[in-house]
């Protein structure tokens, strides 16, 4: 099947959604101010770069944000909604990447990165359509509703779930194909049971999945990537 690319959408630059989305995601469920510096680590630029573009973000109408020097950044009512919808092509386009044209999970996250800026309205509705209006994307990610409220998952890093505890994997960081395809090798995916059972500082943690009786051990870093909520 041949994936055919719609006009790009004009509301918004490919480099104005990647601020605004990363934005969305260093502020988190709170809200907070995003600094410069978060902001640079993030996206691969320069601090002065991130400067110039939150004051442009900054000084639209609507602004996309609301930015005090040397205090940081957050998203306006104008900024959120626009990330969300980012957000919600960019999870519709894994999932069609992966459904449908079978891309592997490790795949579809940079494909869905390139074309979540162009895809037009039209285009997402005939997607999530031919999806069945789907509510999760491949890494166990909330898909938006189209124009309705938009939340982060409740969810918390494996890495801080206390031992003893039972836990379901409720979805993955997909920023890292690598990261992915281990814990792919590993089981580690949505909607499998865990139960920490011992914790190695600053080294790694003891997991048992599902109902085994053996344990892997899991480095601190990829247990990280790892969002857990109760069963």
């Amino acid at each position: 099947m041949l994936l055919v690319v719609p006009k790009k959408t004009t509301f918004t630059s490919e480099a104005v959604g990647d601020y605004l989305k990363a934005i969305l995601e260093l502020s988190g469920p709170a809200e907070d101010r995003v600094t410069s510096n978060a902001l640079a680590e993030r996206l691969g630029v320069r601090a002065a770069s991130v400067t110039g573009m939150l004051q442009k973000l900054a000084s639209q109408r609507p602004p996309f944000v609301i930015y005090e020097k040397h205090r940081g950044a957050r998203l306006s009512a104008a900024g959120r909604r626009h990330a969300w919808e980012l957000v919600r092509h960019h999870r519709l386009l894994e999932l069609f990447l992966h459904d449908v044209l079978k891309y592997s999970w490790d795949e579809v996250h940079e494909e869905a990165e390139r074309l979540e800026h162009f895809i037009s309205e039209r285009f997402e509705d005939r997607v999530s359509a031919l999806l069945g209006d789907p509510e999760l994307d491949p890494h166990g990610h909330t898909i938006p509703q189209k124009n309705g409220p938009a939340a982060f998952q409740n969810a918390v890093s494996l890495l801080k779930w206390p031992v003893g505890h039972p836990a379901t994997i409720t979805s993955v960081v997909d920023r890292d194909s690598a990261a992915l395809r281990e814990l792919q090798r590993l089981e580690l995916v949505p909607g499998v049971p865990v139960v920490i059972v011992r914790k190695t500082p600053n080294v790694s943690v003891q997991v048992r999945i599902g109902g085994r009786r053996s344990s892997i051990r899991v480095s601190n870093e990829i247990a990280d990537l790892v969002l857990v909520s109760p069963p």
